[in-house]
């Protein structure tokens, strides 16, 4: 059988998130395979309990035998938040350059695994050899340090993919584009890239990080007061950023939030960040005047435990703010966070402390690629077939639209699951599915996102829930009145409540043998039934119902 060429996204396509990537190269029952990415997505208030959702990796798991490897684009959670949670059922090498290998270690770390001998840290601009592919990174720019697109090199052509990037001439920390080698990659030949879709329908480019240097300058220099500024803390040119600006308005700076000291000390340890002045801590800063402080803090985006959260609302320990000060969220309002996010501007508003955000101020830059950053990258690599990924169904459409007025010849849309055959000379075709999905991280157990648990925690969080228990004597007779208890729902009558419950659990009884082995089943689902259709009729709510007999 002939040897083929393999994409398959498991994550990120028809998203933004949750990035996981899979390439393979062989005959058909024996081909190798790469992961690129493997990340993490956010769930939102229609998920109660679950803060991480992540790819379901069972495909590969299957082929873990013939898995080479795992290398990472970049340091977002959202490409390499899942490692550390997937990798114990994997065990394979991972390969990232320095920064994000020491994210990465700190990770392993926290989960008590030690990946001595598997971590393989790639230097800049570097090539690794997992036959039959042969990987480049490739420098980009982005919004964290050390973004790398990767040209891999398998024996049918070459494929570029780009992870996140972006075109900043001015990225004023980190290196510059490599747009001089991924011309040359577009000379040598691209049979297919895969590539970034985030900003498709922004027009323009995306921005300099220098051009919001020079803002936000300006900005810090008119505010008398304290500065509390919020952003990514992986945003590490953002972060060399305000630092510039502190010592440049005369101002000490301080960190708040675990994160961003993490990020700060990983930036410090591979070379970055050695120029600027050292931050203090929280503790000491407080006790520093108002207008000689700026405090750089996690939270931007409103997240409950997030720095900036705990601040509005009184509750941080060493960082308050009070009128007359000023908060500058200097990021992007991610999709979905809006609500949340605006309610704690109007917190700090109401108290009297000036909100300056994207809506109001030039405070952030993008780190995805605008219309016509994309452009660039199509004239440079002029790939054959492309591949759009990283973004919802709209912006894949949109990207495909894109491509097709850049005159590329086979622009093919996937989405998760999607096994794509990539030819040397002809389109790309979706021939068949891979099992996906996604898993929730539910405290620390992985579950499926139709487990009972979710379902039962959805249905709690938005019907309330009744619990029954019913006592029955030796003799098959209710003992007493049974023991009702009911949470989250709009009872304005108590005793009236109880009392009708009771009286449905008595009628309802009548027909079964209480002390009857055979008949409990059918019993508990008649009582489970009738009390939730007391429940819906009194309050307009089918509650989670669980019926208990016990006998005494």
């Amino acid at each position: 059988m002939k040897e083929e060429l393999i994409f398959c996204p498991l994550g990120g396509s028809g998203e933004i998130g949750m990035n996981m990537n899979l390439f393979a190269y062989g005959k058909a029952e024996n081909k190798k395979w790469i992961i690129v990415d493997l990340g993490v997505t956010f769930a939102d208030d229609s998920i109660p309990g679950i803060d991480l959702i992540y790819p379901d990796p069972g495909f590969i798991i299957d082929k873990k035998d013939d898995l080479l490897g795992i290398i990472l684009t970049h340091a977002h959670e959202d490409h390499i938040g899942a490692v550390a949670h997937i990798w114990p059922k994997l065990k394979c090498k991972i390969f990232a350059t320095a920064f994000t290998s020491v994210l990465i270690t700190e990770k392993f770390k926290e989960k008590k695994i030690d990946i001595t001998g598997y971590l393989k840290i790639v230097e800049l601009n570097s090539t690794i050899q997992l036959s039959p592919f042969k990987i480049e990174f490739v420098t980009l720019t982005h919004s964290i340090l050390e973004p790398n697109g990767l040209r891999i090199e398998t024996p049918i052509g070459n494929i570029l993919h780009t992870g996140d990037w972006k075109c900043d001439p001015d990225p004023l920390i980190g290196q510059n584009i490599n747009s001089k080698r991924l011309k040359e990659i577009g000379d040598e030949g691209v049979i297919a890239m895969i590539c970034d879709s985030t900003n498709v329908f922004s027009t323009g480019r995306a921005g300099s990080e220098l051009e919001v240097r020079k803002s936000l300058i300006k900005i810090i220099e008119r505010l008398k007061n304290k500065v509390i500024v919020t952003s990514f803390a992986s945003n590490v040119a953002r972060m060399e950023t305000i630092f510039f600006c502190a010592n440049q308005t005369g101002r000490k700076i301080s960190l708040v939030g675990r994160s961003m000291s993490r990020i700060f000390k990983a930036a410090r340890k591979c070379g970055y960040l050695k120029d600027v002045i050292d931050p203090i801590d929280p503790r000491e800063a407080k006790n520093i005047s108002r207008e000689k402080i700026i405090y750089l803090c996690t939270g931007s985006q409103g997240e409950p435990l997030g720095a900036m959260n705990r601040i509005s609302n009184y509750l941080h320990p060493d960082v308050f703010v009070e009128k007359g000060d000023a908060v500058i969220f200097s990021s992007k309002i991610i999709p979905g966070n809006e609500k949340k996010l605006y309610k704690l501007h109007n917190n700090l508003v109401k108290d009297g402390i000036e909100v300056i955000s994207e809506d109001n101020e030039f405070v952030h830059v993008s780190g995805h690629p605008n219309r016509e950053d994309l452009k660039d990258m199509y004239q440079w690599v002029r790939p054959k077939a492309i591949i759009p990924v990283h973004g919802e169904q709209r912006h894949m459409i949109e990207h495909i639209n894109f491509a097709k007025e850049m005159k590329i010849t086979y622009p093919v849309k996937v989405q998760n699951g999607d096994i794509v055959r990539i030819y040397a000379d002809k389109k790309p075709e979706v021939y068949d599915k891979a099992p996906s999905g996604r898993i929730y991280l539910d405290g620390n157990i992985e579950v499926e996102e139709d487990s009972k648990s979710i379902k039962e925690r959805k249905n709690i969080s938005s019907n309330g829930v009744v619990n029954i228990t019913i006592l029955i004597t030796p003799k098959g007779n209710i003992h007493k009145r049974p023991i009702i208890y009911y949470s989250g729902l709009p009872i304005n009558d108590d005793e009236e409540f109880t009392y009708g419950i009771e009286n449905v659990i008595e009628k309802t009884s009548r027909s079964f043998s209480l002390n009857n082995k055979g008949q409990e089943t059918n019993l508990l689902d008649s009582l489970k039934t009738t009390c939730r259709k007391y429940t819906k009729e009194k309050t307009g709510k089918k509650p989670l119902t669980n019926i208990n007999l016990i006998k005494i």
